[in-house]
């Protein structure tokens, strides 16, 4: 346990963004394997438009490195397209 006061709340600051960081990557995953889902059917590009914002977002407040952002976008859009050209 730390002893100075400036490494205690700085314990305390990365415990919260910690958590809020948890919840973002959880909601990404739920939206994406959401998205997966929904490739083939009609509502195929609103589930694909809502994986990239969420993507994009998480990106924005620093929960993924940008590149990491890009990575996961590219796969999700392939994934979709060979569903949808398999069905």
């Amino acid at each position: 346990m730390a002893n100075i006061k400036s490494q205690i709340k700085r314990n305390r600051q990365n415990e919260k963004a910690r958590l809020r960081n948890r919840a973002v990557r959880s909601e990404l995953r739920t939206v994406v394997k959401g998205a997966d889902a929904a490739a083939g059917t009609e509502n195929e590009a609103e589930a694909l438009r809502m994986a990239m914002k969420k993507i994009d977002k998480a990106a924005a407040k620093g929960v993924l490195h940008k590149n990491t952002a890009a990575r996961q976008k590219s796969r999700l859009a392939k994934r979709i397209a060979a569903a949808s050209s398999d069905s």
